[in-house]
């Protein structure tokens, strides 16, 4: 049973996200969508892919959210000639100590900006793989932890093909979930010009959250109990895509994996203590898409993954309150508070 000092401890560290959320919108104007988004990974212990075309902010949203924590933020710019080691690090024969000193690269750090990511060699862009999945690098058979909390933020562009190389399958699959920022409205456009016109709103940004604080909201989101049914619901929607007719790669167990974790948080989030169906809806297509290829037939019909996973979503069949499953059915829905995340009090059942 969770007690009373474990409800209002939560309810402090959902305060804790709502001022990260408030600081990060007051850089990206107009998409609360997004900055939520990249909060949920955030909790959830992912890793974040921001897919858009030139100017419409990916580096500046991946350093908002990095600027809003207190925490170590290193910054790596993809370039053709970038090494595995400059990600990692290097051994250095130390000539007066008379043996060999790890110089750590780039990726120890707690916030880690990829800036485009596709512009490095596929072999670059594999020093990464062992560090998104296991939170560790390993060095002349020697592994070395990353700190906590630990979260890639990786941008890419999709229109400029020209000298970069697509990322792979196997990392495509390690970033919990893709985001296109997309294009302002006039209004929110327009603001921008009021705001940035000037300096730069990151110049002012100060931290409003210490990294122990989002230590301590992981645990949170850890805690937030998930309904069989709910579990049952994440696994189908993961096997359509696996025999969708549409699709020559489905999603993988890491997927789902990825899909009930997001859902966790975003019910941390909303003020609830256990995920719905309405968690996982919301998240399928930016947590399935960047995983999944199309076949060749459908390209040529112009579908997208977006679309295949919105069809998949639309012809999976809801568990309702009412659904019985190993672990029991899903808990009643209790009164909602208001929308805003940062004002409901949420609390916490440990599985």
């Amino acid at each position: 049973m969770t007690t009373y000092d474990e409800r209002a401890s939560l309810s402090d560290l959902t305060t804790t996200a709502e001022r990260i959320r408030r600081s990060v919108e007051g850089v990206i104007e107009g998409k609360p969508e997004v900055v939520r988004l990249s909060l949920t990974v955030l909790l959830a212990e992912g890793h974040l892919l921001i897919e858009d075309v030139p100017g419409v902010g990916k580096t500046m949203l991946a350093k908002a959210l990095a600027r809003s924590i207190d925490c170590s933020v290193r910054r790596i710019q993809f370039t053709p000639d970038l090494l595995p080691s400059d990600i990692t690090g290097v051994s250095i024969f130390d000539q007066q100590r008379k043996e060999f000193e790890f110089k750590p690269g780039a990726i120890f750090a707690q916030i880690v900006i990829g800036d485009e990511i596709n512009r490095a060699s596929p072999k670059t862009q594999s020093a990464l793989l062992e560090s998104m999945e296991e939170r560790q690098v390993t060095i002349d058979g020697e592994s070395y932890e990353l700190p906590n909390p630990f979260m890639v933020v990786a941008t890419q562009n999709p229109v400029e093909m020209e000298g970069t190389y697509p990322l792979p399958e196997a990392q495509r699959d390690r970033f919990m979930a893709r985001v296109s920022i997309g294009y302002p409205s006039p209004q929110a456009e327009l603001q921008m010009l009021d705001i940035h016109g000037g300096v730069s709103p990151l110049d002012d940004l100060q931290p409003v959250a210490h990294a122990h604080e989002i230590v301590k909201l992981v645990e949170a989101v850890r805690s937030v109990h998930v309904a069989e049914a709910v579990r049952r619901y994440a696994v189908d929607l993961v096997a359509a895509t696996r025999s969708h007719p549409d699709l020559r790669l489905g999603a993988s167990p890491r997927a789902t994996l990825h899909l009930l974790r997001a859902a966790k948080a975003s019910a941390a989030l909303a003020g609830r203590e256990f995920a719905l169906p309405d968690d996982v809806q919301s998240l399928a297509v930016a947590v399935l898409a960047h995983r999944l290829l199309p076949t060749a037939q459908a390209q040529l019909n112009r579908r997208t993954a977006e679309q295949v996973v919105t069809d998949i979503v639309q012809r999976t069949p809801v568990p309702t309150s009412g659904s019985r499953g190993a672990g029991g059915g899903m808990p009643p829905m209790p009164p909602m508070p208001p929308a805003d995340f940062g004002r409901q009090q949420p609390g916490a059942r440990r599985l």
